[in-house]
């Protein structure tokens, strides 16, 4: 029981978008390793300016 709620909270959290930052560090430590990386803060920034520079792609 335990496992299924920890499987699905992992879900609600990549629907989300909780996990995008985990998930950028995931991947340039694997296609990028020694380039430095954003902060989280920067990160969240840099995210939701290229949201907002895409309005298109927004769902309302």
């Amino acid at each position: 029981m335990v496992e299924r709620l920890r499987t699905a909270w992992q879900l609600v959290r990549e629907m989300a978008g909780e996990r995008d930052y985990e998930n950028y560090l995931a991947h340039q430590a694997a296609h990028h390793p020694g380039e430095p990386v954003l902060g989280e803060r920067a990160f969240w920034r840099e995210r939701s300016d290229r949201q907002e520079r895409n309005a298109a792609h927004r769902c309302c």
